[in-house]
Order: structure tokens, then sequence, then C-alpha cells
């Protein structure tokens, strides 16, 4: 499960370009992060792959007044509201980002070259026609609240029984890491301005669950050594992550979600 995924950060910078609380380089600058480079191919009325400032640009043209996350995976169309073209791209990416406004959607496709030590990563986002509908499984900034902290009991409750918590020294470096990042900024800088502070709460204990998930799903089998055994942790697992990715959708969409509640009280 991606701690930051690469359209997060796409739609809560953009969110924030579209409310005119960031300059356009500014948030083609922290998409990109880490990356080499990023670039948007088949946006309408460009015959080749443009740059993010002018792809974002070229979006609000059209029509986009908003961004939302889509954070797929196999049988959980999560975020997706079609067509079939394009949430087959998306399942296979694990993350898109769904216009609204205008009914385009963004897909990436990272390509990495170079020693593990010094990867080259470029980014081709593809821009896609998608269906104008309610996403798929979206809970609210309280649903998802509440949802990670039930889940996050019961899956300690059983992940303590089988003693395969994340622990030891790979997992310790990854969250010694992790709190680094979010000293430096963490999930508010992901977040972009504008956004409630209950949506940086919610994503920032989304992704440190999700860590953790991770961690666990990659320390071995841990305690569990038979397939019973084995088989109750994946059980325990799941469902965590799953939620873990519900609260991400929902803190990354909250954005939205504000601004058309506002324009329906109106």
């Amino acid at each position: 499960m991606l701690s930051e995924p690469r359209s997060g950060r796409l739609a809560a910078w953009g969110n924030a370009l579209l409310a005119g609380l960031v300059s356009p380089d500014g948030a083609a600058h922290t998409i990109v992060g880490d990356d080499a480079v990023h670039r948007v191919e088949g946006l309408p009325g460009e015959s080749a792959p443009v740059g993010l400032t002018l792809a974002l640009g070229r979006l609000r043209a059209l029509g986009v007044t908003g961004f939302r996350v889509a954070l797929p995976s196999a049988g959980h169309p999560l975020g997706l509201s079609g067509p079939p073209e394009f949430n087959a791209r998306a399942l296979d990416a694990e993350e898109a980002v769904v216009a609204t406004g205008a009914a385009y959607g963004l897909v990436p496709e990272v390509h990495e070259a170079g020693p593990a030590d010094d990867l080259h990563v470029e980014v081709v986002w593809h821009c896609l026609p998608v269906r104008e509908a309610p996403p798929a499984d979206v809970p609210s900034l309280g649903e998802a609240e509440r949802e990670l902290a039930e889940a996050l009991r019961d899956a300690t409750a059983t992940l303590t029984r089988l003693d395969v918590a994340a622990s030891g020294p790979v997992a310790e470096a990854a969250l010694d890491a992790y709190r680094a990042r979010a000293e430096r900024g963490g999930s508010g800088e992901t977040l972009a301005p504008g956004y409630p502070p209950r949506a940086v709460r919610v994503l920032e204990l989304a992704q440190r669950i999700g860590l953790l998930v991770s961690l666990a799903y990659e320390n071995g089998h841990g305690g569990a050594v038979s397939a019973s055994e084995m088989a109750a942790r994946g059980e325990a697992l799941r469902p965590v992550e799953r939620v873990a990715r519900r609260a991400q959708v929902a803190a990354y969409n909250a954005y939205v979600e504000e601004r058309e509640r506002g324009r329906g009280r109106g």
C-alpha cells in the first residue's frame, strides 16, 4: 500500500492550485517530488505529452473544478466511476485521479531506470474520459475516522495473538523515516493548503496504519507458523488495509466534498 500515492499529491496540490492558494509552478514542483519528471499524455488539444504546469492549466481551461483520488484494488473499485476502460487502467496502476467539473481522469504510468540506490523515475499521466457519476465506496471523513479506530483495535488484538506485529530493525527504520517525514510537514504538505484539519488527521492515521500493515506483510510469517495462523493473519490484515485505503481517499477528496456540500447549502 502506497503511504503517499502520486495521485494524492496531484489531487491535493491540483485542488490548491484551482483555489488560487499556490502557484502553478509550485504545485507542479510538489507533485513531482523526488521523481525526475512528470508529463501528461492524451490531453485534448495536445498531440504530444506536456509538462504538469501546462497540463493543469489546460485542465482548468477545459472546465475542471476539482480533483478526487481513486485507490482501487482487485474486487474493490474504490473511488472509481467508470467507464470500464478507465477503471481497468486505474486498477493496473492501483491509483488514479478523477476530475470534477469536466469528465477527465488521470492514471500514472511509472518508469524506473538506473541502480537501486540511484533510481531515475519518470511518470506519464494518461488523460482519459471518465463517467460523471458518484465515486464508488468513498466514506465521509467521520466514517473513515471511526472505521480506522475500529479496524486498528480488532487487528491489533489478532496480530498480537499471532505474534506478527511489525517489529525488528527493518520495521524500526521504516517507522523512523515515517516520523522524520511527518516532522518535516508530512500529511500537511501532502494535503496542501485549503484542506480541513480533520482531513489531515485522518490521512496521518491512515498512512501510518497502511505502513504498519505493509511492514507486517513484509516481515515474513513471524510467529504464524501453521497454515491456519497464516490465513488468520491475512484475514486480520486485509480489512485494515482496505479501511486505510478508504480513509486515504476520504482525506484527499475532502476538499471537493466540502466545496460541494457548501454549494448544496447555498
